[in-house]
């Protein structure tokens, strides 16, 4: 890399942490992996860090951004390992968290285990104060009797507090009282609000959400502040952004003050990344297939642009099944967990079936094949014994792995399922990709989508090694291995731009609405998200794109649809559009839309968002010629004869646009490996992307038959 302006961006997995270095000047991006470090994890940071910079001789004072996604908060949820947290609610509220919504996920499961609340119920409390649904004061609050809640809570060792008030999100004045003068009384106190975290009505989810807030906000600043240091001790003076779940970057300080934003930062990057490379191989449906270390996440990139939900549920009990979890009400790209990762743990159930996962060996001990202490097979073992993996080659070089260590961790589970080492590796890999597929096709098909109509973008460590099969099981011709696709997710942070998504509660009838009232309030909160993005981008926030939505519903219906809105300002006239693009949403997501009813207003939402998209952003993939872009054989495993035969293998920097080759095929690049099944044809195109395509009755081509050919082909790659 030439010397210039450096982005850096940072992303932690629960396996490996990503770096990635792009120049701004050159448009050229390199990269590292480092394992993860999950007791301290800035120290994994610091040192990939350090290797990268060290192997590239570049200087440090030339960072002007840092861009840092990772898992710690999630993680955090999962494990629970949080600040001890204690609730203050309005008299009478004090079980919201345990009555929830009396919904069993699983009817007829008589040991069914729902999700155990953060705040046990001997640090939960209850204020006197009644708000109004209207926002008119009925009970004022008791600030003397607040305080001494706190106090009691704080004597039990909590050193952080969620306050959530009934109908807080009319009006918040009680919630901002408490929240000062329990400050002021016990300044050493992590205090949230829910008018804050979550200003919405339902009032289950709202606690929900301000409490897991408060769960993870200690963390949060104490991690946040040491990033921070450590980062500039190295020499990087550059400011400090953090990706959120919604795809946007912020700066530290609304980091800090509203951590729960954070928990889906590193797969909403690698959404980003899959927009991305989708539109550069000029295929805007994509499905964004991420599998890391830890656990494997699907994004449905529509049109060029990832879905956006506004609520989804963390830390499920049963990890693909929707209502186990704890429901947290933010704006995030839409991810769903599909399945394992690389360190998933194979294991035999009572029936002697093969299971994979949930439990996962991590970075430490990590698969078997580390010789860091492992012993029991994981997903990444079975891919080593099947010869997918170069033990030499692994994580580019930075570590190897040892294939006899994946052997005799699968050895006993082999025999006792009356298989051969080779077959029983097949086995976990083939269960992995079909609970994967099995899950995508779920989510596509409950949002209204068919497989086949996608390409599936593959990225992450593990993505490409599963790819190809997940979307030969989905019924999809196409996979797209992007160049890095191992770092995907931290090259996605290099992409997002400054986005703050802020909303508000109404409760207003369409038909009625005060027009002037409905076009202050979206400015109030506009004029608010602005002015985070000027502080995370100075001057950036006047030009800042806003889209506005509201949450809308027929008068008597219990939940809403959101719905994208005309841009303002909003008078009398703009009934009509507003109803319209409420009545085309309605049609789509139920097929049909009442013949009539008056329509509610019940949360209006802007979106606002500025900066981010490098268009010119290339990754580094070497200058080797196309000569030699094969690297030998390696003996791999292949299901159709249920032996190992030897496959190309080619070294993914030396291939170049207009470069045709067919499977069964090898690709390694530093930061992953891509496996091209048998009857699968590969094209280079000229975004440096590899096309997978999987239909070998219509689409298998021969090689290039002459130098000449060759040549024609990457003179039209280059025009």
């Amino acid at each position: 890399m030439q010397a210039g302006n450096y982005a850096l961006g940072i992303d932690i997995g629960g396996t490996f942490t990503d770096i990635v270095v792009y120049d701004t000047l050159g448009g050229t991006s390199t990269s590292h992996k480092e394992l993860t470090t999950p007791k301290a994890p800035y120290e994994g940071v610091i040192r990939g860090v350090r290797t990268l910079f060290e192997r590239e001789g570049l200087p440090y004072a030339n960072v002007d951004r840092v861009i840092h996604a990772t898992t710690l908060f999630t993680n955090a949820l999962i494990e629970r390992k949080g600040a001890l947290t204690g609730l203050i609610t309005t008299a009478g509220f004090r079980d919201t968290l345990e009555m929830a919504r009396e919904h069993k996920y699983e009817l007829f499961d008589l040991h069914i285990e729902l999700p155990r609340p953060i705040v046990p119920r001997r640090l939960r409390l209850e204020a006197v104060e009644r708000m109004g649904h209207d926002g008119i004061v009925q009970q004022p609050l008791d600030v003397a009797q607040v305080v001494e809640q706190a106090g009691r809570l704080a004597a039990e060792g909590v050193t952080s507090i969620a306050i959530v008030f009934l109908h807080a999100y009319a009006n918040p004045a009680h919630e901002r009282l408490a929240r000062d003068a329990i400050a002021a009384a016990h300044p050493r106190l992590f205090i949230s609000i829910s008018s804050d975290v979550s200003p919405q009505i339902r009032e289950f989810e709202r606690t929900s959400t301000t409490v897991a807030n408060a769960y993870v906000k200690p963390l949060a600043d104490g991690y946040l502040d040491r990033m921070t240091a450590e980062i500039q001790q190295l020499g990087i003076q550059a400011p400090l952004f953090m990706m959120l779940s919604n795809g946007g970057l912020t700066h530290v300080d609304e980091a800090k003050r509203v951590p729960i934003q954070l928990l889906e930062s590193g797969p909403a990057a690698g959404a980003l990344a899959g927009a991305f490379f989708g539109k550069r191989s000029h295929i805007e449906d994509v499905m964004a297939f991420d599998m890391g270390g830890t656990t494997a996440k699907l994004a449905i990139i529509d049109a060029g642009k990832p879905l956006i939900a506004h609520h989804f549920e963390a830390s499920r009990e049963k990890r693909l099944t929707e209502g186990s979890g704890l429901p947290i009400s933010i704006s995030t790209i839409e991810l769903i967990e599909i399945g394992a990762g690389g360190g998933s743990i194979a294991h035999l159930d009572a029936l002697g079936l093969l299971k994979v996962g949930p439990e996962s060996a991590s970075s430490l001990p990590g698969p078997a094949c580390y010789g860091r202490g492992g012993t029991q097979a994981t997903v990444t073992d079975a891919n080593l014994v099947l010869g997918f993996l170069d033990p030499a080659a692994f994580a580019g070089g930075t570590m190897s792995i040892d294939v006899d260590k994946a052997r005799d961790a699968m050895r006993p589970l082999a025999e006792q399922s009356d298989l051969s080492v080779p077959d029983f590796a097949w086995g976990i890999y083939s269960i992995v990709n079909e609970n994967m597929a099995a899950a995508a096709r779920v989510h596509v098909a409950e949002r209204g989508h068919h497989a086949a109509k996608f390409a599936l973008l593959l990225t992450g460590g593990g993505g490409p090694l599963h790819g190809c099969e997940v979307a030969r099981r989905l019924g999809m011709t196409r996979a797209i291995c992007p160049p890095g696709a191992g770092v995907a997710s931290a090259l996605g942070l290099l992409m997002a731009p400054a986005r703050i998504d802020r909303m508000v509660s109404v409760g207003w009838k369409l038909e009625t609405v005060d027009w002037a009232a409905l076009e202050a309030e979206y400015e109030r909160i506009e004029s608010d998200a602005r002015a985070v993005i000027d502080a995370t981008l100075p001057g950036q926030g006047a030009t800042a794109h806003s889209q506005r939505a509201a949450d809308l519903r027929f008068a008597g219906q219990g939940f809403e649809v959101i719905t994208d809105l005309p841009p303002g300002p909003y008078t009398a006239e703009t009934y009509a559009a507003i109803r319209e693009a409420f009545l085309a949403t309605y049609a789509k997501t139920f097929g049909q839309v009442p013949p009539r009813g008056d329509i509610e207003i019940i949360n209006l939402r802007a979106a606002l968002a500025a900066g981010g998209g490098e268009g010119d952003l290339q990754v580094d993939t070497g200058a080797i010629s196309a000569a030699g872009a094969t690297r030998g054989t390696r003996r791999m495993y292949l299901p159709g004869i249920k032996d190992y035969a030897d496959v190309p293998v080619y070294e993914r920097g030396a291939l170049r646009c207009g470069q045709t080759f067919h499977g069964p095929a090898i690709v390694q690049e530093a930061s992953s490996t891509l496996i091209v099944p048998q009857h699968a044809t590969v094209d280079v195109d000229d975004s440096g992307s590899l096309i997978v395509n999987l239909d070998a009755t219509s689409s298998r081509r021969q090689p290039p038959s002459s130098a000449i050919e060759e040549s024609e082909k990457q003179s039209a790659c280059a025009n």
